[in-house]
């Protein structure tokens, strides 16, 4: 991965993940705030650039000698929608993870506007194979997620 890329997908922290995106006139509905889905978008965003930050590109994933396959679904979200965002705010999505292991992973989002958050979410993803059933996480990719965790 060049740096510029790196750059573009956030950085690694103490915490877990940080990514800053800017809102546009297309995330916003009529009222001028930010349509409560596109808050999806910008967390999507976030988990995914926190794998690639790990080192795990999702449309690549593979480990060596496996020929079960590897996949991430959301499974249950839970979200708090504290305040809203503007056209032109810079956000910034937190990432962070709170288990990883087994056929799942928890992770904790946030959306914050400076230090106010916006928006709060738990996000419990299933690891499944190719053909949609649930399989192990291996220990390896859950080492890399709680150690990113721990800082």
């Amino acid at each position: 991965m060049t740096n510029e890329n790196h750059a573009l997908s956030g950085e690694l922290t103490a915490d877990g993940h940080r990514l800053v995106q800017r809102v546009y006139y297309e995330d916003t509905d009529f009222s001028g705030f930010v349509y409560h889905a596109r808050y999806l978008h910008f967390m999507e965003r976030g988990r995914t650039d926190y794998l690639r930050c790990l080192g795990v590109e999702q449309g690549a994933l593979s480990i060596e000698g496996d020929t079960e396959g590897l996949m991430f679904v959301v499974h249950r979200m839970e979200i708090d929608f504290k305040a809203p965002a503007r056209m032109d705010d810079v956000l910034t999505i937190l990432t962070h993870t709170q288990k990883a292991g087994g056929a799942k992973m928890v992770l904790q989002q946030e959306v914050r506007r400076g230090e106010q958050i916006l928006i709060s979410a738990r996000v419990v993803i299933a690891v499944i194979n190719a053909k949609g059933r649930p399989r192990r996480l291996p220990d390896g990719l859950a080492a890399q997620f709680l150690s990113a965790a721990a800082g």
